[in-house]
Formats: C-alpha cells, sequence, structure tokens
C-alpha cells in the first residue's frame, strides 16, 4: 500500500437508470456506494431516459460523493453520451465505473474529458476483459479502484464462473491493487438463491485481499457488509500491534502471545489508516455530517470535483 490510504467502500449495490423511483429508493439501503447503472442493465433503446433519470437521481442523491454511474463502453457513442450527461449535470457523481477497457490510456483519456467539463471523480474499472487482466498493473495504477467482471470474463475465456477459474484473475487484481493502494472490488454474486455461496466467497475475497464486493441485490448488503467491514475488536488489536512494536523501538514484541514485528505493524497501521478513511467518508458519522448538512443549506451538499479526486485530482 502506498501513500496516503484511500477511503474504500465495503459494499456497491448496482440499480439500473430504469426507474427514478427505484433508484432513490436505493438510497435507504445500507451500501457504501450507490450505482446508477447505464451500461448491460439498460436496453439500447432506453438508454436516453435512463440518462435523464441518471441525472434527476443525482440530484436527488443525499451523498453525491458516495454515489457511482456506470458507463458504456469508453469507444462506443452511447459512452459519449454518457459522458456528455455527466459533464452537463449540475450534480456530479464521486465516481464514475468504465466497462470493457483494455489499456491504461483509456482512463486517462476519461479523466481528460470529464476534467475539461470541470469534474475530477474518482475513476474505477471493471475487470472482465483479457487485456485488462494482463494489463492489470498499468490499470490499477491508472485507475482508483478496480472492480472485478466475473461474468464478460468467463464467456471470453469459455469457462464456468466458478472459484477456481476465476481465482487467477483475483489473485493478479489483489496484488495490483496492493501494489498501487487501489480499491479492490469483488463481482456480484449470481447464485442469488443461495446465500451461503455469498457469505463464502466475501470470506474468501476477503482472504485474498479485495476491500469490497459489489451486489445487484439489497438483501446481500448485511453479509457483505458483515463480513467485509472491520469490526471493533479487529482495529481495537490492530491499534495494539503497532503500538506494541513501536514501543520495542521498532523490533520484535509479542502481543496476546503471538510474535509481531515490523510487518506486522505495517500491516496494522495500514488497516487503521484504512478504516479511519473508511469511516470518515462512509460511516454513519459522515452520513450523519451529511444530512445536517442538508438540512441546514435546504439542498444536497455537492462538491464540483465529485468527491475524492483520487489518483486524478460489473455485476
Amino acid at each position: 500500500m502506498t501513500g496516503a490510504a484511500r477511503a474504500v467502500p465495503r459494499s456497491i449495490l448496482y440499480t439500473p437508470a430504469l426507474s427514478l423511483d427505484r433508484v432513490v429508493k436505493a438510497w435507504s439501503y445500507d451500501a457504501d456506494v450507490h450505482l446508477i447503472d447505464l451500461e448491460d442493465s439498460v436496453p439500447p433503446a432506453d438508454k436516453p431516459a435512463a440518462r435523464e433519470v441518471c441525472r434527476a437521481a443525482l440530484e436527488k442523491a443525499p451523498r453525491p460523493a458516495n454515489v457511482a454511474v456506470r458507463v458504456n463502453e469508453l469507444g462506443s457513442l452511447a459512452a459519449v453520451r454518457d459522458v456528455q450527461m455527466l459533464a452537463d449535470s449540475p450534480v456530479r457523481p464521486g465516481i464514475v465505473l468504465m466497462t470493457m477497457v483494455t489499456s491504461a490510456e483509456e482512463v486517462d483519456l476519461l479523466r481528460r474529458m470529464l476534467a475539461s467539463a470541470g469534474a475530477r471523480p474518482e475513476v474505477y474499472v471493471t475487470v472482465e476483459t483479457v487485456e485488462s487482466v494482463s494489463r492489470v498493473d498499468s490499470i490499477a495504477r491508472a485507475a482508483d479502484g478496480l472492480v472485478f467482471g466475473s461474468a464478460d470474463l468467463a464467456a471470453t475465456i469459455g469457462v464456468d464462473i466458478g472459484w477456481e477459474a476465476m481465482l487467477a484473475a483475483r489473485q493478479a487484481m489483489a496484488m495490483a491493487c496492493a501494489r498501487f493502494g487501489t480499491a479492490c472490488v469483488d463481482t456480484a454474486n449470481y447464485r442469488l438463491a443461495e446465500p451461503d455461496v455469498l457469505t463464502e466467497e466475501t470470506t474468501r475475497v476477503r482472504a485474498l485481499g479485495f476491500h469490497g464486493k459489489a451486489t445487484v441485490h439489497p438483501r446481500e448488503l448485511d453479509v457483505i457488509n458483515r463480513v467485509l467491514r472491520a469490526r471493533p475488536d479487529e482495529l481495537a488489536l490492530a491499534r495494539r500491534v503497532a503500538e506494541a512494536v513501536a514501543a520495542a523501538d521498532g523490533g520484535i514484541a509479542v502481543v496476546d502471545g503471538n510474535m509481531v514485528g515490523p510487518p506486522f505493524a505495517r500491516r496494522a497501521r495500514d488497516t487503521v489508516a484504512r478504516e479511519d478513511a473508511w469511516a470518515r467518508r462512509f460511516g454513519s458519522d459522515a452520513a450523519n455530517d451529511t444530512a445536517t448538512d442538508t438540512a441546514t443549506d435546504g439542498a444536497p451538499a455537492n462538491d464540483d470535483d465529485g468527491g475524492d479526486a483520487g489518483k486524478g485530482g460489473e455485476a
């Protein structure tokens, strides 16, 4: 992990931009990031109307910095219209999620396009092409977050969306994100009728080093948040480890019968910094602060930069 700790979402809830009421209702669910989808969940004929829904929803969002918009593939005319809508919108999302990316140059191009309109959101990339997996290091360096897109990747290489088939891509993502301090978010669970699968998959990706998980159904948020959000006892232990190693002048210490040293302290400090950053942006106190600002100003607080600028300023 490099640089200052990034506020990384633990849960991202996808909602198609097909109904303003449906998108606005999603704000009530306990997701760190609420994503408005303009891509796969919207049929081509409905995309113009979906952009209007997206723009109207952004204006109603209580915390625009924690709203994401998934745009269409950058090389398409649909993506040009998506970007134009975002540029013209008086309220900008904090995150824009790219699809079908094949190179880091696409990330840089989107940043320049949005910046030309004064918008500097975080840019996340769906890792769903063979090229994005093979170039994951450069893409992780250019982006603020990576989101695994297992469905398109599995279809391309002709395999099932199973753990074994997708493991290598997940490991590559986790390593690249750790190297560059990039948010690492797992794909949605497609077996909605099997809650045990969700729990097992979420637990496994956390063990690999993933920070968050996407979902298309709000009923899955409880499991995702429970597994991926830090528990108070974990944070307390991390603080104790860091303090113990510091007290040993950066040497070896013993905490609860376990030997800890500089690598353990480094991980503990990173854990504490990341969770503190999460709490400031996504925690309940941050939500209360936003609610107070909204009540005081009479309108949702919004930043033209679209929230954290990150490195540049799939479900």
